[in-house]
C-alpha cells in the first residue's frame, strides 16, 4: 500500500491559511483606463454613483491557490515510500554489495540503492558494516553513516568475480541485526553461492533481503578463434538476452576499428557466434575484441602474440617431384599448416636467394625440408633472423644424412639409423611420452606412429637437455633450443612418410602448430618461469588503464584473477601476454537464490516528491504571469513582442536545423566527387583567383590524367570539415589574419592525418629586390606560429614531386625563380617527427610563385593573367607543376622507388 512521509510535517499547517489567501485574492481593484481629456466628460464623472468592486476570475484564483499549495507541500519534504524501510530494525546492519564486473553496467543505480539503505540505517541509529564481495576493505568493522558513505564512494567495479567462498568463512561466528545483499546476478559456483547465502542467513537475526537486477543484462566474450580467412567470436549471456542485436568490434592497439559485425542470439539461446573476414595483416594487428555498448570487463577479449596468425615459409632441398607431387615433403607440410598459418614458397630457384626472400618478406617461421649444408652468408642471415624472434624448423632426409651445417640444436652424426629392415639395429620404434618441459607437453602420444629411420645426434649432455620428443629407446626424435628471441628445431625424420608415419597422424599437425607459436616473443608467451610486469590492465567497465600499485608481475604458471593479477596485458610494449576474465569456452551462469525472493534494487525505497512539486509550482507561476498579461491587455497593445517571445525557440531550432542541413550539403558535395579546394580568405578578389586557378588545374587534370575532378570548392577554415580534400590551396596576402586557435588545431589535425596544404605567398616578383621578409611572408609566419610544422627543404632533384607524372626540375607559377618547399625527409623515418607525412606525402608545401594566377582561366577557357615573363613554356611548366602536386597528394610516394627512371632520363637525353 502506497504511503507518503513528510520530512517537515509542521509546514503542512500552512495549508490552513489557504482560505485566508482566497479571501485576500478574491477582490482586486479595477483595471486602469485610458481616457482622452474632455472637460464635459470630466464633469459627468463628478456625479456620485454606487460602484460594485471587481472580483478576481475564478480560474485565476484557482491557479494562485494551487501555486501556494504546491509550495507548502514542497517545503514539507514529502517522500513516497511504497514499502517499509529495508534497513528498519535494531543492531548492526550488514550491507554486502557485489562490486564485480557484472555490476558495472548499472553501478550508479546500485550505489544509489546502497546509499538509501545507509541513510535508513543512519535514521534508525544503527551501526553499518559495508562488505564489498570482490575487493573487501576494512573487514567487518561497524561504522557510522558518514563512514559507510565514504567507503561506498570509494568502491568501483572490479574486473574479476566475487570470492564468495572466502567471505563465507569470514562471516562465521559473526552476528548482525540484519543483512542485505545487493547481488550482481551472476553465479560463481553453486557451492560457493549457497554457502555465502547460508552464512548471511546464519549471521543475521532477521531474514536476509536480496536485491538483484533483472537477468539477461550481462553479455561477454567467451572465445576468439582464428580461422583461415579471419576469426570467430563467441558471445555468452547469463540469461536469454532477447532479440536485441549486439555489435562486435575488433580494435588495434591504437583503438582503430579493424572490423565490425552484428551478432544475434537465437530465441531461447544464451550463446552465439559471429565470423569476421580479415586478411592476415589486419588480423595480426588486432589487440582487442569488444561488444559495443556493453560496460563490463567480460565484454572485452584481449589478444596477444599467441593469437596472431603466423607466416610460414617452406623450402625443400629436393628436386620438384612432378610425377608424384602428393608424396613430396612440402605436400604434407602444406596440408598440416594451411588451416592455421599463411604459407609462402619463395620464387627464387637458388637456396640462398630463396631464404633471403623469405626473411625480407617478414616470415615468422621457416621450414627447411631435407636441406643439408647452407652457405656461410645464409647461415649468418638466418642466425640474425632467429635472434630477432624467428623459428627455424628443419627436417632430416638423404641430404642431411650426408652432412649438415652448424645451424642445428645438437651436433649430428653422418648417416641415418635404419630400424626394422635387413641388417637393421632394432624394430620400428614408437614415440614416448612428452616431457613436461617440452613444447609438446599435454599432447596425446599417437600409438600408431612408428619410425623406421632417423638421423642420430652425437651423444652429449646437451642432447638430453635439448630433446623435446624421443623414441621409446630414448633416442631423440625432435630436438630444439632457444636462440635469442627465437628457436631452432630439428626433426630427426623426414617431412614425408619415407622415414616415419608421423605425417599421416593428427599429432603432426598439433606438433607443428606448437612450434609455429614459438615465433612469438619468447618472454611474452607466458611459458617458463619469467615473471611478466603489468603493462595495461582492465577495470570493471572493460577499459584499459595503467596498472595500480597493488598489481604484481604475472608468473609463468596458472594465475588466479584478483587485485594482484587483474585481467590485462603483461609484458612490454609489442611483446605482451593477455590475461582475460573468461577462459575459452566459459559461460555466464545466472545466480539462483534459494531461500530469499530477489527484489529489484531500483524499485524499493523512498522517492522524493519535492522536485516534482516545485516544477509544478514554477509552471503555475508562469501561467499566472501570462494570465496577468491577458487581463491587463498587454497582448492587444504589443502582440508582435509576445509573438516574438513565443517564437524565439522556434527560430533557434530553425537556425540550428539550417546549419545542420548546410553542413550535410557541404559534406555531400565534397565527398561524392573528387574536388580540389582552396581556403576562403574573405578577400573577394583573391578568392576569385583561387577558384579560377583550381578550375583551370582541374580541367588540365581531366584532359591529361585519369583524374576527373569536379568544380573546386571554397573552404571556411573556421567551420568546414577539411578531411574531404587531399589538397588545400591557401593564398596568403600581406593583410591575412591568423585564424582562431580552434581552427588552427583543426588544420594541424588535417595535416597530421594525411592532408596537404599548399601555402602561396605570391610575392616572388619582389623577392629579388627585397632586403627583408615580404609582408606576405610575415603574414605566413604569423599564421604558422604555434603550428606543429616539420623541418622544410627545397624540393630535391630526386624527390617524388619531380617524377609523379611529369619529369620536372623546377616548379614555376605565374612567377618563376621561387623554390617549392616540402617536408625534409632524410634517412629513416623518425617516430616522433611532428606532422608526419601520410604515405610519404609532405603535409605542407610553400611557394611564392603564384600558382593559381598561372592556372586561372575564364569561362571560355582563356587564361586570366599572363606569366612573367609572358612565356607559353612557363605556363605549360606551371600546369605540369600543378598536375604533379595534385597527383602527389592523391597517390603518395609509390613512385619513390621507380626503377625505370634512369632509362627514361637516358631516352630524354637522346
Amino acid at each position: 500500500m502506497s504511503a507518503i512521509a513528510f520530512g517537515a510535517p509542521m509546514v503542512l499547517w500552512a495549508l490552513l491559511l489557504l482560505p485566508v489567501l482566497w479571501w485576500l485574492l478574491r477582490a482586486t481593484p479595477p483595471r486602469p483606463q485610458d481616457v482622452t481629456f474632455a472637460p464635459t466628460r470630466l464633469l459627468m464623472r463628478l456625479m456620485k454613483r454606487e460602484e460594485t468592486p471587481s472580483h478576481t476570475p475564478w480560474w485565476l484564483l484557482l491557479i494562485r491557490l494551487s501555486l501556494a499549495a504546491m509550495i507548502i507541500l514542497a517545503l514539507s519534504q514529502p517522500t513516497l515510500r511504497p514499502d517499509a524501510p529495508a534497513a528498519a530494525g535494531n543492531g548492526p546492519l550488514l550491507i554486502a554489495i557485489d562490486d564485480t564486473f557484472a555490476a558495472a553496467s548499472d553501478w550508479s543505480d546500485r550505489v544509489d540503492r546502497a546509499d538509501r539503505l545507509v541513510r535508513e540505517a543512519e535514521a534508525a541509529d544503527r551501526p553499518i558494516v559495508l562488505l564489498a564481495t570482490a575487493n573487501p576493505r576494512g573487514g567487518l568493522t561497524p561504522t557510522d553513516g558518514e563512514g559507510a558513505r565514504d567507503a561506498l564512494r570509494s568502491l568501483t567495479p572490479s574486473p574479476w568475480p566475487a570470492d564468495r567462498a572466502a567471505l563465507s568463512e569470514a562471516l562465521a561466528d559473526q552476528t548482525f541485526g540484519g543483512a542485505i545483499w545487493i547481488a550482481d546476478g551472476l553465479a560463481t559456483t553453486e557451492e560457493a553461492d549457497t554457502a555465502f547465502l547460508t552464512a548471511l542467513d546464519t549471521a543475521s537475526e532477521t531474514p536476509v533481503r536480496v536485491f538483484m537486477a533483472e537477468a539477461g543484462r550481462i553479455v561477454g566474450i567467451s572465445a576468439v578463434e582464428g580461422q583461415a580467412d579471419g576469426m570467430r567470436v563467441t558471445l555468452t549471456a547469463e540469461a536469454d538476452p532477447g532479440a536485441a542485436d549486439r555489435t562486435v568490434r575488433i580494435l588495434d592497439e591504437k583503438g582503430f576499428v579493424l572490423g565490425e559485425e552484428t551478432a544475434s542470439f537465437p530465441l531461447g539461446e544464451r550463446t552465439t557466434s559471429v565470423n569476421f573476414e580479415l586478411p592476415t595483416e589486419l588480423r595480426n594487428d588486432a589487440v582487442r575484441v569488444t561488444i559495443a555498448a556493453e560496460r563490463n570487463a567480460a565484454a572485452v577479449r584481449l589478444l596477444d602474440e599467441r593469437f596472431r596468425r603466423r607466416t610460414v615459409g617452406l623450402v625443400s632441398g629436393g628436386s620438384a617431384d612432378l610425377a608424384q607431387p602428393l608424396l613430396s615433403p612440402l605436400h604434407y607440410l602444406r596440408a598440416a599448416l594451411a588451416p592455421s598459418a599463411d604459407l609462402r614458397e619463395p620464387t627464387a630457384q637458388d637456396l640462398p636467394s630463396a631464404i633471403d626472400e623469405l626473411i625480407d618478406g617478414g616470415t615468422s617461421v621457416i621450414i627447411l625440408a631435407d636441406v643439408g649444408n647452407l652457405p656461410p652468408t645464409t647461415q649468418d642471415a638466418l642466425a640474425r633472423w632467429i635472434n630477432a624472434g624467428g623459428v627455424l624448423i628443419r627436417f632430416a632426409g638423404p641430404r642431411t644424412a650426408s652432412g649438415v651445417d652448424d645451424l642445428v640444436p645438437v651436433p649430428m652424426r653422418e648417416g641415418a639409423r635404419t630400424l626394422g629392415g635387413t641388417l637393421s639395429w632394432d624394430d620400428p620404434q614408437p614415440l614416448s611420452a612428452f616431457d613436461e618441459d617440452s613444447p609438446f607437453a599435454g599432447l596425446t602420444v599417437p600409438g600408431d606412429v612408428t619410425v623406421t629411420r632417423q638421423l642420430l645426434a652425437e651423444p652429449s649432455i646437451a642432447v638430453t637437455e635439448r630433446t623435446w620428443a624421443a623414441l621409446d629407446d630414448g633416442t631423440p626424435f625432435v630436438t630444439g633450443r632457444n636462440v635469442g628471441g627465437g628457436a631452432v628445431v630439428f626433426f630427426h625424420v623426414t617431412a614425408d612418410t619415407a622415414w616415419s608415419t608421423l605425417p599421416l597422424s593428427g599429432s603432426f599437425v598439433e606438433m607443428l602448430r606448437r612450434l609455429v607459436s614459438l615465433s612469438a616473443a619468447m618472454g611474452a608467451s607466458g611459458e617458463g618461469t619469467t615473471a611478466l610486469p603489468p603493462y595495461r590492465v582492465l577495470d570493471g567497465l572493460g577499459r584499459l588503464t595503467p596498472p595500480g600499485p597493488t598489481v604484481e608481475p604475472l608468473p609463468g604458471g596458472p594465475t588466479t584473477l584478483g587485485p594482484t593479477h587483474p585481467p590485462g596485458l603483461y609484458g612490454a610494449d609489442g611483446a605482451f601476454r593477455a590475461l582475460n576474465l573468461l577462459e575459452n569456452g566459459a559461460t555466464l551462469e545466472p545466480l539462483v537464490v534459494a531461500n530469499a525472493a530477489p527484489i529489484a534494487f531500483d524499485a524499493d525505497g523512498p522517492f522524493d516528491l519535492k522536485g516534482p512539486l516545485l516544477t509544478i509550482a514554477a509552471l503555475l507561476l508562469l501561467a499566472d504571469a501570462l494570465a496577468l498579461l491577458i487581463l491587463m491587455g498587454a497582448l492587444r497593445r504589443r502582440p508582435a513582442l509576445v509573438l516574438a517571445l513565443l517564437a524565439l525557440p522556434a527560430f533557434g531550432i530553425t537556425e540550428a536545423r539550417a546549419q545542420t542541413e548546410q553542413a550535410l550539403q557541404f559534406a555531400m558535395e565534397a565527398s561524392l566527387r573528387t574536388r580540389l579546394a582552396y581556403v576562403s580568405t574573405g578577400n573577394a578578389a583573391l578568392d576569385r583567383v583561387s577558384e579560377a586557378g583550381l578550375r583551370g588545374l582541374s580541367r588540365a587534370l581531366t584532359r591529361r590524367t585519369a583524374v576527373e575532378p569536379a568544380a573546386p570548392m571554397g573552404v571556411n577554415i573556421e567551420s568546414d570539415e577539411l578531411a574531404f580534400f587531399p589538397l588545400l590551396y591557401w593564398p596568403v596576402a600581406p593583410d591575412s589574419a591568423r585564424p582562431s586557435d580552434a581552427a588552427m588545431a583543426r588544420v594541424d589535425a588535417y595535416m597530421k592525418n594525411g592532408g596537404t596544404i599548399l601555402f602561396d605567398t605570391r610575392d616572388q616578383a619582389g623577392a629579388a629586390i627585397a632586403t627583408s621578409a615580404s609582408p606576405a611572408t610575415l603574414a605566413l609566419r604569423n599564421i604558422l606560429n604555434g603550428l606543429d610544422i616539420p623541418a622544410l627543404q627545397p624540393v630535391p632533384q630526386d624527390h617524388v614531386l619531380t617524377k609523379t607524372f611529369y619529369l620536372l626540375q623546377n616548379f614555376p607559377g605565374r612567377w618563376n625563380g621561387g623554390r617549392l618547399w616540402v617536408e625534409e625527409l632524410t634517412g629513416e623515418a623518425i617516430g616522433n617527427r611532428p606532422a608526419r607525412a601520410g604515405d610519404g606525402v609532405s603535409p605542407i608545401l610553400i611557394t611564392a610563385n603564384d600558382f593559381a594566377g598561372a592556372w586561372a582561366i575564364n569561362d571560355d577557357g582563356t587564361y586570366l593573367f599572363p606569366t612573367v615573363p609572358n612565356d607559353p613554356f612557363q605556363r605549360e611548366m606551371a600546369i605540369r607543376s600543378g598536375i604533379n602536386i595534385a597527383l602527389y597528394t592523391m597517390t603518395g610516394n609509390y613512385k619513390a622507388d621507380q626503377v625505370h627512371i634512369p632509362a627514361l632520363l637516358e631516352r630524354l637525353g637522346q
